[in-house]
């Protein structure tokens, strides 16, 4: 692979870039890169979390160094249980990232508090707190800590840890979805300010959640969980939002434009000779676009959705059939 291949590997299926000009000088001069993406171990690991995991097997695939920050601490902070209730998380959601297909032998799973408990850690993230601001350290918080009247200190330390991460764990890149961008213009903004580099940023869509909520999340349980079983699946699929003609916010297409399509080649509905026999399609955009027009059905991509999704999941199941 040359490094115009590597990096347009390394760029794809991406909704923005942040420092592109230095991954193209690092591949260009034939540097080694170092990216990660980081997982709050709260809950299934659902086809929101895998489009990152897409994104690492890729960049393994591009000759890139894979870190997965697994941060336990931060779920603590996010009160979501125990200590020990978390890391047993944890070692779950490993075992799906593997299933999933990232390189056992090449992938470098950290625990948050491995790292986050370092002397020399605490003190960026008190630099970190002397740089920035309450309001923008408000505004990096998830979306629901920013509408709470009286949010826990935990909430304001958590985006400011995330950042650190990146300093400790010393990564040219960062994967994530759009909802992390604020965080990551933090780190943009203030690690140099404190001397120390910040890395690149990969922003990846988001999906929305079954029900049409703007984020798939395990706490709403509006989700695909990469090891549910095929009975599972339907049954999601059929009670998903799709109503018809409508793209903006549609959780059907989305699955089927970043999942379905971004592996696999062609797609046919079938349909009975009756209401007009099979449709092929090679690409998402003509799929969306005989959704829009009225051509196809919600009902006819929902039972191709879920046939399809069953397929691409089978090598998750059977990874867990065998533990």
């Amino acid at each position: 692979m040359d490094s115009s291949e590597r990096l347009n590997l390394i760029l794809s299926n991406t909704s923005e870039v942040i420092g592109r000009e230095e991954i193209e000088e690092a591949v260009k001069s034939g540097s080694l890169l170092k990216a990660y993406a980081g997982y709050e171990p709260s809950g299934k690991i659902h086809l929101g979390h895998a489009l990152s995991v897409n994104k690492l097997i890729e960049l393994q695939k591009a000759g890139v160094d894979v870190v997965v920050l697994l941060a336990d601490l931060h779920a603590h902070l996010n009160s979501k249980g125990s200590l020990e209730e978390i890391r047993k998380t944890a070692e779950y959601n490993k075992k799906c990232f593997i299933a999933l297909g990232l390189d056992r032998d090449k992938t470098e799973f950290v625990l948050g508090s491995e790292i986050q408990l370092d002397p020399e850690y605490f003190l960026n993230v008190q630099r970190l707190a002397l740089a920035t601001t309450l309001l923008r350290a408000r505004r990096s918080m998830d979306v629901i800590s920013r509408v709470e009247e009286n949010p826990a200190v935990a909430r304001v330390i958590y985006p400011l840890m995330q950042v650190a991460d990146m300093v400790a764990l010393e990564v040219d890149i960062a994967v994530g979805g759009l909802d992390q961008r604020k965080i990551h213009m933090l780190a943009r903004d203030n690690l140099p300010r404190l001397g120390l580099k910040s890395p690149a940023f990969l922003h990846l869509p988001i999906i929305h959640g079954l029900d049409g909520d703007e984020k798939m999340s395990s706490s709403k349980g509006n989700l695909i969980s990469v090891d549910d079983p095929a009975d599972v699946i339907k049954k999601k699929i059929k009670k998903a939002y799709c109503p018809m003609g409508e793209v903006e916010g549609n959780p059907v297409l989305e699955l089927f434009q970043y999942h379905v399509f971004a592996r696999t080649d062609a797609v046919v509905i079938e349909r009975p000779e009756k209401y007009g026999g099979d449709l092929k399609y090679n690409n998402y955009i003509n799929l969306e676009e005989d959704f829009v027009s009225g051509a196809v059905h919600p009902a006819d991509i929902k039972n191709t959705l879920g046939r399809e999704l069953i397929r691409l999941l089978e090598p998750v199941r059977k990874y867990f059939e065998t533990q």
